[in-house]
């Protein structure tokens, strides 16, 4: 089993960009200056890609692409707070605060369609690349810490259509469903899961319909599902038409360890591509305890950041290091932890204390 998340609070949803979008009648509100953006290679001078323009498919959608930092994230705002009476620890918050983090879209949005869109129009307008997670399947989480999503596979399918709606033909990356392909032997039946990877197809194939968008599927982690079992799962869902599969997200897993499974999944998948979420990995997994056990997924202490997000992979196969779960947010109930995605900033600063970098 994974953590996952529900976001309980949205700064990209500011009073100007539902102005923008009309989303709202609010009046006196006034369109701020484009986010801050850094290459995603790392390296500056990096040319900058339209991200109104269609992309390549079959091309990184990373490539030449820009992260944007969140001024108005919980990091940033916690680091600010403490600056004047806590320098070192708004020193180590800034580690956080200075990277970029994905978006979670999922049935806490009334208006999904206008909350995409609104999400994408705050990434591309400053020249930045929407990362966005889909996370709604209904029976999400097997009714765990972050239970909830579509009351029907009808529900989710006209979902999956409004999310598309709001993204247009902008540029966007989607990573589908964490766990929903790994957890689902845990508690649903046969007839069940064929309709999980059926409803997983069908966003797989609205998706990648249009001009601008890249998938990617969740796989779980290099300590969850085997290979040999995760890969057919992966192809019923449809993983010939997406972009490629992500692992790791809401996890704590080693990078070796995952890009070693994920060489194994893509050799049974004809060469498919796969990113990696870094952001709570610096230290891997717990020692001594089982990959499902909630010890080694919920909350555990000593975890550090990872590697910041980056296409300097030194990897052909892995198109982006990525902040996929954004570090200080709870997994759950579970060690003496916030609900899931509630923001914790001693988890946060323990994180970021623990840093190699």
């Amino acid at each position: 089993m994974i953590s996952t998340v529900i976001m309980p609070r949205f700064p990209w949803l500011s009073c100007s960009l539902a102005l923008t979008l009309a989303l709202t009648s609010s009046a006196g509100c006034v369109i701020p200056p484009g986010p801050a953006t850094i290459p995603a290679s790392g390296v500056s001078g990096q040319p900058r890609a339209d991200m109104s323009a269609p992309r390549v498919k079959g091309e990184n959608p990373f490539k030449d692409a820009y992260w944007v930092i969140d001024s108005e994230s919980n990091a940033r705002r916690t680091a600010d707070q403490w600056r004047a009476s806590r320098s070192a620890d708004a020193a180590a918050m800034d580690k956080i605060a200075g990277q970029p983090a994905a978006a979670w879209m999922g049935n806490w949005f009334p208006q999904i369609e206008n909350a995409v869109k609104t999400f994408v129009w705050s990434r591309t307008r400053g020249g930045g690349l929407p990362v966005m997670i889909l996370y709604n399947l209904p029976y999400r989480d097997c009714g765990g810490y972050s239970a909830g999503g579509a009351g029907s596979a009808a529900g989710y399918r006209k979902w999956i259509d409004n999310v598309a709606a709001g993204t247009g033909s902008k540029r966007a990356v989607f990573v589908l469903e964490p766990d929903g392909l790994p957890l689902m032997t845990k508690c649903l039946n046969a007839e069940k899961q064929t309709e999980r990877v059926a409803m997983i197809r069908y966003a797989v194939e609205k998706l990648e319909s249009l001009p601008g968008a890249a998938v990617y599927i969740d796989a779980g982690h290099s300590a969850w599902v085997p290979a040999a079992e995760m890969a057919p799962r992966l192809k019923a869902a449809g993983i010939d038409l997406a972009d490629g599969f992500s692992l790791n997200v809401s996890n704590y897993q080693a990078t070796p360890d995952l890009l070693k499974y994920g060489h194994q999944l893509s050799a049974l998948l004809g060469g498919k591509h796969f990113i990696i979420d870094t952001s709570r990995n610096g230290n891997g997994a717990v020692q001594g305890v089982d990959g499902n056990d909630e010890r080694a997924w919920c909350n555990p202490d000593g975890r550090a950041l990872g590697t910041p997000p980056t296409t300097n992979t030194g990897d052909p196969l892995c198109d982006a290091y990525y902040w996929l779960k954004p570090p200080g947010e709870s997994d759950g109930r579970c060690n003496h932890g916030p609900a899931a995605g509630n923001w914790w900033p001693d988890k946060a600063l323990e994180m970021a204390r623990n840093a190699k970098w």
